[in-house]
């Protein structure tokens, strides 16, 4: 159990530090290039971390580092950016917030992880506490902008559970680098046709450009590709909750924000949907359940253990070996 709290803890810097984008970006990055700032977050971090592995991808590695690279960065980042400029972020956040249920389904198809009683509680819950603590009554609801976020949501999904069923036949950094620089390749066509060149960089820019793309990319993106290793694609997607809560604790702390009472008890509602979907928590729940009613041996038949075994795919590559 103690290895998978620190798994746990390690998947968290990924969501935490994609919350805090929302404080840095606002604060000193220019709002008219959203594309060039994607591209400046994942290609200097994909290229810094392969220049450290000295790994480049093998055999199917190749299609699959494009793959994962547009699915989860490229194109996500891209939808991110289209569901931006039509809907309020409150709108795509709490959209983006059913990722832990699509990632349960595609899941279940896909590397036959069945959905439990206790990840879709608490899926549900988390969903409850967002909108709680997002939901403010004002904008209004565009249907591209919707169908944006939905996409880049089912997107990502789709892109992290291939990250994990991919996983065992490659090493955990040169996979992540092949990943960012991938992903980062594929924006800069997008950024030269809707935002023409990249605009020179200032030294305050290029210090928050330097945080996005060290720690809330490429360090960002190694803890939550151990995640996807380590623990159940469920756990890991409901983790991911803690991006909105931490955006809106850093909006109190550094701006002056004021929560209200709706809002506590929202952020109070992820954290207890975030806890009852994972392995601890709830073999703490069948423990207390099975010395109150004896006759009853399980309560939740998840695969609580720590690394479960990976369904190979068909078409599985030899592992790489990791570099010296």
């Amino acid at each position: 159990m103690e290895n998978i709290w620190r798994w746990m803890l390690i998947t968290a810097i990924a969501p935490i530090a994609w919350g805090s984008t929302y404080v840095v970006t606002s604060t000193w990055l220019p709002a008219d290039s959203p594309l060039w700032g994607a591209v400046w977050r994942a290609l200097p971090a994909g290229l810094l971390l392969l220049l450290i592995v000295r790994v480049l991808p093998r055999g199917v590695w190749w299609w699959r580092s494009l793959v994962l690279g547009v699915l989860n960065i490229g194109a996500f980042f891209v939808l991110i950016y289209v569901a931006a400029q039509l809907l309020p972020s409150s709108i795509a956040s709490m959209i983006m917030a059913m990722a832990p249920i699509a990632m349960m389904l595609v899941a279940w198809g896909v590397i036959r992880e069945k959905p439990q009683l206790f990840s879709l509680v608490g899926a549900g819950l988390g969903f409850a506490g967002v909108v709680a603590l997002l939901a403010t009554g004002a904008g209004s609801v565009n249907a591209g902008g919707v169908l944006a976020s939905l996409a880049a949501m089912l997107m990502s999904s789709v892109g992290f559970i291939f990250t994990k069923r991919w996983s065992g036949s490659a090493p955990l950094l040169p996979m992540t680098a092949w990943q960012l620089t991938a992903g980062g390749l594929a924006i800069v066509p997008v950024a030269f046709l809707v935002e023409g060149a990249p605009a020179p960089v200032t030294a305050s820019e290029f210090g928050a450009f330097a945080y996005l793309s060290l720690v809330a990319t490429l360090a960002a993106f190694v803890g939550w590709n151990m995640g996807l290793r380590k623990l159940p694609a469920a756990a890991v997607g409901l983790i991911g909750l803690l991006n909105p809560v931490t955006g809106v604790l850093l909006g109190v702390a550094v701006a002056g924000e004021t929560l209200t009472a709706l809002q506590y008890g929202g952020i109070a509602l992820v954290f207890a949907g975030i806890l009852i979907g994972q392995a601890p928590v709830r073999a703490a729940v069948a423990s207390a359940v099975r010395r109150v009613l004896p006759g009853r041996r399980r309560v939740d038949r998840g695969a609580d253990v720590l690394d479960q075994p990976r369904v190979p795919a068909r078409d599985e590559a030899p592992a790489l070996q990791d570099a010296a």
